[in-house]
C-alpha cells in the first residue's frame, strides 16, 4: 500500500512546527476512474476523501465512529 505524504499548507521550509498526514487509496479503487476514496488517520480524526479530487471537500470521523462504521462494513450483506 503506497501513502500519500502531504505537508500542511501552514508549514514554511525554515523548520518549525510541520504537520503531514499520510492517505491511503483503497484497495478497491481501480485504475479504470470510477468512485475511490483515501482515508487518513490521526489520533484525533479520521479523514475521508474522494481520490479523484485531492483538493476538494473530506469527511470528518471520530475514530471510534470510524471504528463502527468499519466493524459495520465488514459483516454488513448487500
Amino acid at each position: 500500500m503506497k501513502l500519500l505524504w502531504y505537508k500542511s499548507s501552514y508549514s514554511s521550509n525554515e523548520g518549525g512546527e510541520c504537520v503531514e498526514i499520510a492517505w491511503r487509496k483503497s484497495s478497491y479503487s481501480g485504475n479504470e476512474g470510477g468512485e475511490c476514496v483515501e482515508v487518513a488517520e490521526t489520533t484525533a480524526a479520521v479523514l475521508v476523501r474522494d481520490s479523484e479530487d485531492p483538493s476538494g471537500p473530506h469527511l470528518t470521523f471520530d475514530p471510534a465512529a470510524w471504528q463502527s462504521f468499519l466493524t459495520y462494513a465488514a459483516t454488513a450483506t448487500v
